[in-house]
């Protein structure tokens, strides 16, 4: 019972810092990466779809991106799906071919992006300490039935506070390395 507690609440955390990872990756650093536009959807037909299903996106070279539309009909569509993010990327169209220029981050937007980049880290601490919160109650509820004995729901929080700290300590590396990506010029 103790093992599936802890198993689920390791299962959780690890989760949880992929999560992040994957939230921080969308958080543009300067550098063209497909995955800068996997957040996007275009209408077709009159359906929302993800961009990677409509058109190829490939890194041309640091600062550019390349979109290859699979549907000419749907370059405009795509243009408008760029223009309208908040990535504040301005696409040029040239037939099914889609260049978006990445332009330089000034100081200040790097700032507000290691602003926003502490903020997601800080989610993903705060999900993992409800991880150690929802785990602990389970281990009371386990004392409090009698089916474990106060030793065994010690030396169970403690390898769970030591689940926490080595998610949390992830979670701090991920932000370290974001952040120095960002504010490399």
């Amino acid at each position: 019972m103790i093992n599936e507690i802890k198993t689920d609440a390791q299962e959780r955390m690890e989760k949880s810092v992929e999560a992040l990872k994957n939230n921080l990756i969308k958080i543009r650093t300067g550098r063209a990466h497909p995955s800068l536009l996997s957040g996007l959807s275009v209408e077709y037909y009159g359906a929302p779809t993800p961009l990677n299903q409509v058109a190829n996106v490939v890194a041309e070279d640091a600062r550019t991106l390349a979109i290859t539309v699979f549907d000419r009909e749907l370059a405009p569509k795509v243009e408008k799906a760029i223009l309208t993010s908040d990535l504040g990327l301005n696409p040029m169209s040239a037939g099914t071919v889609i260049r978006v220029p990445l332009p330089p981050l000034t100081e200040e937007r790097r700032k507000d992006l290691v602003k926003i980049v502490r903020g997601e880290a800080e989610g993903g601490r705060v999900a993992i300490r409800n991880i150690r919160r929802d785990a602990n109650g389970d281990l009371k509820g386990l004392l409090k039935d009698k089916e474990i004995s106060e030793d065994e729901d010690r030396k169970a929080q403690d390898e769970i506070q030591k689940l926490t700290d080595a998610a949390i300590k992830k979670v701090d590396e991920t932000l370290a390395a974001k952040e120095k990506e960002l504010m490399e010029v």
